[in-house]
């Protein structure tokens, strides 16, 4: 049983550095191109992905996260808002205008 929990364990581990190299921005991406790594860590399972986590993945800052950066909702989007209000602006002066559309 824990033979079987052993291998479990070391495929995920495998399978996540596999999917970590492939989602790595190029700007996240040190030393070698990432199709490199790809096949570094394809070819050599464990030590390639140890490989990757050491040399080829960047450091993340502290207080830095990775991922999306920017608004997650329309209404934190200061783009959004200033045309929100630009269609307001605009339609209160067709409407003194007289303007019918």
């Amino acid at each position: 049983m824990i033979r079987v929990l052993g291998i479990i364990c070391v495929v995920a581990l495998y399978i996540w550095f596999v999917v970590d190299v492939i989602q790595s921005p190029k700007s996240g991406v040190r030393n070698l191109p990432r199709g490199i790594w790809l096949l570094i860590v394809l070819l050599l399972p464990i030590l390639g992905g140890l490989l990757w986590v050491l040399f080829g993945r960047t450091r993340p800052t502290p207080g830095k996260r990775r991922g999306r950066r920017g608004p997650v909702a329309p209404d934190d989007d200061p783009r959004f808002l200033a045309k929100l209000d630009e269609d307001e602006w605009r339609r209160k002066m067709r409407e003194r205008r007289g303007d019918a559309t």
